[in-house]
């Protein structure tokens, strides 16, 4: 049986490199996941005001993540912090107050960046929200990718065999971890 997994991907460009670390480890995962994208690019801006009627977009989140048995968030960094795009959605879907969408999912952190650091801090910090918003997190292994000219191939892949096998492991733990929680 493959787990319904929500991923999450916390950058709305086009060609973004999370997109496509996102894209590589689901297929790492094969049918061990049934991974659906949550498109997070329509959201409006968190406002407690919209709560009471909540726009089509957020109630589309919320029963993604809802309908989801776990999650994987996909976290670039920007200057040293979350991407505010990222935590927009999970403010909505967090909300209103006693209504989380989150409550006790798993959840894997990876992320992929051009900088030497990869994505460390706002992996930290997304790890943060999620313990205050009762979401287990995979400790091991931690992926901050760091994204070179050659680090996908033409058809999304990842192109080195090492990175790769690292990918594989984490995709393979993570599986695992669900095994261990979930059933």
């Amino acid at each position: 049986m493959a787990y319904k997994v929500a991923v999450i991907v916390g950058s709305i460009r086009v060609d973004s490199w999370n997109k496509k670390l996102a894209h590589a480890l689901t297929r790492l995962a094969g049918d061990r996941l049934e991974c659906r994208f949550v498109d997070i690019a329509t959201l409006p801006l968190f406002s407690e005001d919209l709560e009471a009627q909540m726009p089509e977009p957020v109630s589309r989140l919320k029963r993604d993540i809802e309908a989801a048995q776990a999650l994987w968030f996909f976290t670039p960094e920007y200057n040293r912090g979350l991407p505010g795009v990222l935590k927009n959605a999970i403010d909505w879907a967090s909300r209103p107050y006693g209504k989380s969408s989150f409550a006790g999912k798993p959840a894997a952190v990876a992320g992929a960046s051009i900088g030497t650091i990869g994505t460390a801090i706002a992996q930290q910090q997304l790890r943060n929200v999620l313990a205050y918003l009762d979401v287990p997190t995979l400790g091991q292994p931690e992926v901050f990718l760091h994204v070179k000219d050659d680090t996908f191939n033409a058809d999304g892949d990842i192109a080195n065999a090492r990175t790769k096998q690292f990918l594989q492991g984490f995709a393979d733990r993570y599986v695992g971890w669900l095994d261990k929680l979930l059933k």
